[in-house]
């Protein structure tokens, strides 16, 4: 059976689909992804998502300014990223993703400068109203705690504790479940223990497939199968609330 599901986090426009992105895109919707998010992590791939949403009306774009280039990008770099997110904010449907990401970057000057253009992501997501897509590895509980006071929040790729998650959960975010719960035992917690109208489902694509090989948005279906096993309840039941969940997320 097909279940109509949304694929919140993926990344079309990376070099891994270069050779067939408009046929990954339609064997997604084959599949029953009817709509997608393409999130953006620097200049160029903003640029790529906005170029997506506009030639397909079904993928919506988010602008990203990923935490890992922030360490080493100077800060004309960092501020032409800024600016572009400014100048298309009516063409994306979300600020992100964008945060801390603690685990490749462990030096103190580092992690400062992470936060302070966090920082400056938040206060753009914050003036227009946008929902965030926080990426946070291993600064959860700081990217919270900088993000409390905004309206829509989504964790994408949640990978943290199960503490942090329901503070997560308590202040109303969104934490997005990526295919990795098709193998690792800390995502199967994180799904089980999630409630499921805070829940929304991702690929992350090319990355972290529950295949060999390459992922992409039409394995997101692989995930239903296995939340709705841990979590005792009907597959359509957690593809009709991540779809909910989803649009209400982004405002869709």
């Amino acid at each position: 059976m097909i279940y109509e599901v949304i694929d919140s986090h993926c990344h079309l426009n990376f070099p891994k689909f270069n050779k067939d992105m408009h046929e990954t895109i339609l064997r997604a919707r084959s599949s029953g992804v009817v709509e997608m998010i393409n999130s953006g992590i620097d200049y160029k791939t903003n640029a790529d998502s906005l170029e997506l949403a506009r030639k397909y009306d079904f993928i919506h774009a988010t602008l990203g300014l990923s935490p890992q280039m922030v360490p080493d990008a100077n800060n004309e770099k960092i501020e032409q990223i800024l600016s572009q997110m400014e100048r298309n904010i009516d063409k994306a449907i979300g600020i992100g993703e964008a945060g801390l990401d603690f685990y490749y970057c462990t030096s103190d000057a580092g992690r400062e400068r992470q936060k302070k253009v966090f920082s400056q992501v938040i206060e753009i997501a914050d003036r227009y109203n946008k929902t965030l897509v926080i990426h946070g590895r291993d600064g959860e509980d700081l990217a919270l705690e900088m993000s409390k006071d905004l309206d829509r929040v989504v964790f994408h790729c949640y990978g943290g504790s199960l503490g942090t998650m329901q503070k997560i959960v308590d202040v109303g975010h969104y934490v997005s479940i990526p295919t990795l719960v098709c193998f690792s035992e800390h995502h199967k917690s994180i799904a089980q223990n999630i409630p499921l109208e805070n829940m929304l489902i991702e690929t992350d694509s090319p990355y972290l497939s529950p295949r060999k090989g390459r992922n992409e948005p039409a394995f997101v279906l692989d995930s239903v199968s296995v939340i709705a096993k841990l979590k005792g309840i009907d597959e359509a039941e957690v593809a009709l609330a991540t779809i909910e969940n989803t649009r209400r997320a982004f405002e869709l």
